[in-house]
């Protein structure tokens, strides 16, 4: 068997879809993007696939991984490793088409046949979140996430910190305390603020605190974490296993949120997953993204014993135009119930992506976070 094609497919919302094929018709598919720089990580896969896997057998993925990894001098970085992220998991995809069996079989067998998600509410700058939160419960979800704040100041109000402690109060008195909340502060707080930010929250009993400052700043976690009794959680922006040493070693994080499209597809995130075992600290993958996306992180939470929830975007703010389910030929596969989802268990990677769909709305690349700035004109964080 070798790769003899691919195909990449940009479509709303926000979302790159890679199309492995190989010479016995065995189709992979993948889902390499990093949000907002679509362009640059399609142009990224081009030059991995036509350079390295052109020709070759799909089935020795761990040696592919370390080809695409090491074989460049200058190597990491979200977009090199995104577009490894979504050819790892094409190449999976098709192994256990191959083999006949649902990728987390090849991986040593589930030790859960479903996995609980959480549901977002609210939008980037997030108002009116409690009567979402409560809508969201009424369907079935048992744990949700939030953003915690607008904008921020380098130093700010105490009006600020009180807002975001009365948005999460109010969505705490809105779903009652057996809800999971978590909140999301986006990288967007300085340390100082973060601090303040986190000791604000805790009294409403957050899931957790995602991010409460950027990944560049990771040496200040140790800090916030000592200082509250909130789990800590972080990764969505960390791309290698030696980005989570640090943080592991120092005790600084209680959930890890590595992105299977970003931090080198399933090969990559099952070390980073292990690692954090072994520092007692829980995996929740970061997946704000689409079916293929999703049915990766499913199969790695189904053979990650520290597998704590997982992120999923149905119905999320970003997707406006197209949702998680459009791109599906059998969208059951992914049946919420009780806010949990089944483990897909068809070969590969158990899903069944419409290609006639993707070929309708590809070429839409153009999406971009927004451009923040303070009253002063200054850019902040978003």
């Amino acid at each position: 068997m070798r790769i003899v094609d691919y195909d990449l497919y940009a479509v709303p919302p926000r979302w790159l879809f890679l199309r492995v094929e190989t010479d016995d018709g065995t189709v992979g598919w993948g889902e390499p993007v990093v949000e907002g720089r679509a362009r640059s990580v399609k142009e990224a896969v081009a030059e991995l696939m036509d350079d390295y896997l052109l020709g070759e057998d799909p089935l020795p993925v761990a040696d592919h991984w370390e080809r695409l990894y090491r074989g460049g001098f200058y190597r990491g970085g979200p977009v090199l490793m995104s577009a490894i992220a979504g050819i790892d998991q094409a190449l999976w995809d098709i192994k256990g088409k191959h083999f006949g069996a649902p990728v987390h079989q090849l991986l040593g067998g589930p030790v859960r046949d479903r996995v609980r998600v959480y549901q977002w509410v609210g939008g980037d700058r997030p108002e009116g979140v409690a009567e979402a939160a409560r809508e969201k419960v009424d369907a079935g979800f048992s744990a949700l996430k939030m953003n915690g704040t607008p904008e921020l100041e380098r130093v700010e109000s105490p009006a600020a910190i009180d807002q975001a402690a009365e948005r999460l109060r109010a969505v705490r008195e809105a779903v009652g305390p057996e809800v999971d909340v978590g909140v999301d502060l986006h990288g967007r707080a300085t340390k100082t603020a973060a601090k303040q930010l986190v000791a604000a929250l805790e009294p409403h009993d957050p899931f957790f605190v995602e991010e409460p400052v950027l990944p560049e700043h990771n040496d200040a976690l140790a800090d916030i974490a000592a200082s509250t009794s909130v789990p800590i959680a972080t990764g969505e922006r960390m791309f290698h296993r030696t980005d989570y040493k640090r943080i592991f070693e120092e005790n600084a994080v209680d959930i890890i949120q590595p992105d299977l499209s970003h931090a080198g597809g399933i090969t990559e995130v099952q070390r980073i997953a292990a690692m954090a075992g072994a520092y007692d600290v829980s995996v929740a993958p970061h997946c704000p993204l689409g079916p293929v996306a999703l049915a990766s992180c499913l199969q790695l939470d189904a053979v990650a014993p520290n597998a704590l929830i997982q992120e999923q975007s149905l119905d999320i703010h970003y997707n406006e135009t197209s949702d998680v389910l459009d791109y599906l030929v059998d969208d059951s596969v992914f049946e919420y119930e009780d806010g949990f989802v089944p483990v897909p268990d068809g070969p590969g990677l158990g899903i069944e992506v419409d290609r006639e769909v993707l070929e309708e709305r590809d070429g839409h690349d153009d999406w971009h976070n927004p451009v923040w700035r303070r009253p002063d004109g200054s850019v902040a964080e978003w």
